[in-house]
């Protein structure tokens, strides 16, 4: 392909945060070899289009095919001329993808860039590697701090795509976050498959602490979000640094993905149902005032209503402030494949339901303790009556929004406001700003 028969080139980015990064640095690349471009969500006015698809478990596997399927159609009935798939279901299953969907032009794995360029008839410029256009909200941007993952988890597919972990420089980081900094980034969103892994294939030890202090020191951010913090071999100065910075988000990510014994050993996850509970007793000690966010999967081989059981008692127990749940996925190469997928879809959909409406009554109790509470917020956007914002509590998209009455013209999104909380739900707080 060349430049003119490019035209308009509009990616679509499916799952993670992570892939997110990589569409927003392959905008950036297109941009700049003068392409018009463009990231949505769903339908699109350009001619070829790039889908960044997902490839971690079934659901995501199921929605990625859905959206090729999508325009794979609209490629047949000449509404586009291109379509491009990328990402880790194409990592994955390039071949069989080849096969099966033949309306497909080409396949690019999760670490080609340069050769999607390519394709499409531009150069690929090394000097702007680590240079994004942000498809996030311009206040609001994840910063991914490495590739990859050393960790054996039996159910997960990640390092078998995106292979061993990589870390970046310090350095490059710090000229990333300063680059965004530019761009009026107030909140940045450190990620990675494994923050705590963060420097020890380049530095010989754990880094993230060093990293975040240097991140804090520089002033640039109000604040600073930490994601995907792997429970294992916890970092010993990661939370003092938290509690002692107010540019810190006081808000732990950590999917402990079960609590049993037996599961967790068959996971390969490292820790014990003790060391978990002592884990999380060690954050409310020493950062009492951080919300704690984590996910679970339901619905593992073997698992008896008893394990599951307890499971809600320790999530009845800990009263966490934000939960994710996931049923299990049979994932081709993993260890657990080897397992017998044994727990039926309707049991599995049937505890996670179960699971969930646990955590809406524990959210609903803790929300009702912040009526009457002030708190300083990030406006992200307007939807309906709504300015939509966020506490330090809250990361965009997947946590807790404040929600205030749009007859508040002076709101403005991207800025911070102090808020008086008048009335909550299960998810959700609404108030008043204070002026």
């Amino acid at each position: 392909m060349n430049k003119k028969e490019t035209g308009h080139v509009s990616i679509i980015t499916l799952g993670c945060s992570k892939n997110t990064v990589d569409s927003e640095a392959l905008l950036r690349q297109l941009d700049a070899a003068g392409l018009e471009t463009s990231h949505e969500e769903g339908e699109t006015n350009a001619r070829t289009v790039v889908i960044n698809t997902c490839g971690f478990i079934g659901d995501a596997k199921e929605q990625s095919i859905e959206t090729i399927l999508q325009f794979a159609k609209a490629k047949a009935e000449g509404r586009i001329d291109k379509l491009i798939v990328m990402g880790c279901l194409s990592q994955r299953y390039r071949d069989e993808l080849k096969a099966e969907i033949p309306e497909a032009d080409a396949w690019f794995g999760v670490d080609e860039q340069d050769a999607i360029t390519r394709y499409l008839g531009v150069d690929y410029k090394k000097e702007l590697v680590g240079e994004r256009i942000l498809s996030t909200p311009g206040h609001y941007a994840y910063l991914k701090i490495a590739e990859g993952c050393n960790r054996s988890c039996s159910f997960c597919a990640i390092p078998l795509i995106r292979g061993k972990h990589i870390s970046r420089s310090i350095d490059s980081l710090m000229d990333e976050a300063r680059k965004l900094a530019s761009k009026g980034v107030q909140e940045l969103i450190l990620i990675s498959q494994d923050l705590t892994f963060y420097g020890v294939d380049i530095y010989k030890k754990q880094m993230i602490g060093e990293l975040v202090k240097q991140l804090s020191d520089s002033g640039l951010f109000r604040w600073i979000r930490l994601h995907y913090l792997f429970p294992t071999s916890f970092p010993d100065d990661l939370l003092p640094l938290m509690r002692e910075r107010e540019n810190i988000c006081n808000y732990i990510d950590i999917p402990l993905q079960h609590v049993n014994s037996r599961i967790l050993k068959s996971m390969q996850r490292g820790l014990t149902a003790s060391e978990t509970q002592q884990l999380i007793d060690r954050f409310r000690a020493e950062l009492p005032d951080a919300a704690i966010r984590t996910s679970f999967i339901v619905g593992y081989p073997g698992e008896t209503e008893d394990e599951f059981e307890e499971l809600i008692a320790f999530i009845q127990h800990n009263r966490f402030d934000r939960v994710g749940v996931f049923t299990y996925s049979h994932e081709e190469d993993t260890s657990a494949f080897a397992l017998t997928d044994d727990i039926p879809e309707e049991i599995k959909q049937e505890r996670a339901a179960r699971l969930m409406e646990v955590q809406e009554q524990i959210s609903l109790g803790l929300n009702e303790k912040l009526t009457g509470c002030t708190f300083t917020v990030l406006v992200d956007r307007a939807e309906g009556d709504f300015w939509i914002a966020r506490t330090q509590y809250d990361s965009p998209e997947v946590d807790n929004e404040v929600l205030i009455d749009r007859k508040y013209m002076f709101i403005k999104p991207g800025q911070f406001y102090k808020v008086k909380i008048d009335w909550v739900d299960q998810f959700d707080l609404f108030g008043t700003p204070v002026v």
